[in-house]
């Protein structure tokens, strides 16, 4: 294992490649008299990502030398929302490939993904996976039909130095939205910062948004994505607080049209006490726009009238619905050995870690695990002479993610949701007399009409 590992399978786990080749899967084609079992692999890199290509080949090869009756035939295919039906219905998915998180229950009544359950348990990998994201695979008979192999939470992401400044614990962020009132309004008070501050542009506003929702209890489109559902209570209120902390305390920022990188500089630049986001805003604040890595802090994601809980997203591979048992096998060791093998094997965690360490890369960083807690926590014990990033510092966020429950974003359109709600934030933040119920009626029945299209 070498340090291509970190960045090529978390590029390739973000699900975004796009369907570059529409070969036909293997499933149906009878197995070869020598017992090789013969699978399509998705997800390979692109030709215009050398390097990302050679190294996806290069794992290949490890996989066969190390499971000679498996052969391994790699396609560019890659999870792509505009084609994936067309290629379902065609047949031409490959044996196990790379989707969001948001699909698996949508797969599962459409019969669009395998159940793997037992392929699971003889490879002895069912037990590894973190109970929690597994249970966003499972249908209604527990079995499960996707592995999953990257996931984020959201969290409340704050500068410990400015927390000292205030007279605030770094050690104790808040755990609900009234405490992050309070600790905003000092920031605030004692410091030339903003306490507070939400993303409203490029579909983030509404995604946050949705986050926020969640924290109070609510939700932004039933189960199956058939309807719209946000112009209710925990919507109006997560709005109603941040209309209250921008124009009656004055702890949000002027700018009101922030995406990732502007928000993201402003935080790093100590202008910003708290912001939403996972753990890995640790790669963009701290790597990339040079926060001081002990000024990074981050804590659960803040609830509103009990616990309620957190905006979650990621990737999980499916299998093929028509991939016979031995094939189920066969990917299901494929997606262990590229996906989850640093997680599991002390040796390819070191090494993993070495490489990554040397090369100045981010080595170590927590977040919401695929594995179970007992085997993230042995991981973190076999990279700890690696680690280079402040772990202490990420607790508050591990220990409240634990009780928090996840869930999904929205199944249905996501990305169109997130940009209507973009207007909905925006206006709030732009306009004092802003009539959230209205707000929120109108976006609803623009939503909705996307829903039913």
């Amino acid at each position: 294992m070498t340090k291509r590992f970190r960045s090529v399978a978390a590029a390739i786990a973000i699900g975004g490649l796009s369907v570059a080749a529409l070969a036909g899967c293997s499933s149906d084609a009878a197995a070869p008299a020598d017992g090789t079992v013969t699978i399509e692999i998705g997800d390979r890199p692109t030709a215009d990502r050398p390097e990302d290509r050679a190294y996806f080949d290069e794992r290949v090869a490890a996989f066969e030398k190390a499971n000679p009756d498996i052969d391994l035939q790699p396609v560019e295919t890659g999870y792509d929302a505009s084609t994936f039906q067309a290629l379902a219905a065609g047949g031409s998915l490959p044996d196990v490939m790379s989707v969001p998180l948001t699909e698996p229950q949508g797969l599962i009544k459409r019969n669009q993904a395998a159940d793997i359950t037992d392929a699971l348990e003889s490879e002895g990998l069912l037990d590894a996976l973190n109970p929690t994201i597994l249970a966003l695979t499972k249908n209604s008979d527990d079995r499960v039909f996707a592995i999953p192999t990257n996931a984020y939470s959201f969290g409340l992401v704050y500068n410990r130095d400015l927390f000292a400044q205030a007279g605030l614990d770094p050690e104790n962020p808040p755990k609900t939205w009234d405490e992050v009132r309070e600790a905003a309004k000092k920031i605030s008070d004692a410091t030339d910062a903003a306490g507070f501050s939400v993303l409203t542009t490029a579909n983030t506003g509404g995604w946050q948004f949705t986050g926020m929702t969640y924290s109070f209890g609510g939700t932004v489109e039933n189960e199956d994505g058939s309807k719209a559902t946000f112009d209710d209570a925990p919507s109006t209120d997560a709005l109603e607080l941040l209309q209250t902390m921008r124009w009656d305390d004055g702890t949000l920022p002027e700018n009101t049209l922030y995406d990732v990188q502007s928000q993201g500089q402003d935080f790093a630049a100590g202008k910003i006490g708290m912001i939403l986001g996972a753990s890995d805003s640790y790669y963009n604040v701290v790597q990339n726009l040079k926060l001081p890595a002990e000024q990074f802090g981050i804590g659960g994601m803040p609830q509103s009238g009990g616990t309620q809980g957190t905006l979650s997203g990621g990737t999980v591979q499916i299998v093929n619905p028509n991939a016979s048992d031995a094939e189920k096998t066969a990917a299901v060791k494929w997606v262990e050995f590229f996906y989850l093998q640093r997680f599991l094997d002390e040796d390819t965690a070191v090494e993993d870690a070495r490489a990554s360490s040397e090369a100045g890369s981010v080595t170590g960083l927590p977040g919401l695990p695929v594995v179970n807690a007992d085997q993230y926590s042995e991981y973190f014990t076999w990279i700890a002479d690696y680690i280079n990033v402040p772990s202490a510092n990420f607790t508050p966020y591990l220990e409240a993610s634990a009780d928090i429950p996840i869930v999904p974003e929205p199944v249905n359109n996501a990305q169109e949701v997130y940009g209507a709600l973009d207007t909905v934030v925006q206006t709030v933040l732009t306009d004092k007399g802003a009539d959230i119920p209205a707000l929120l009626s109108t976006a609803q029945s623009d939503v909705q009409s996307r829903l039913s299209r």
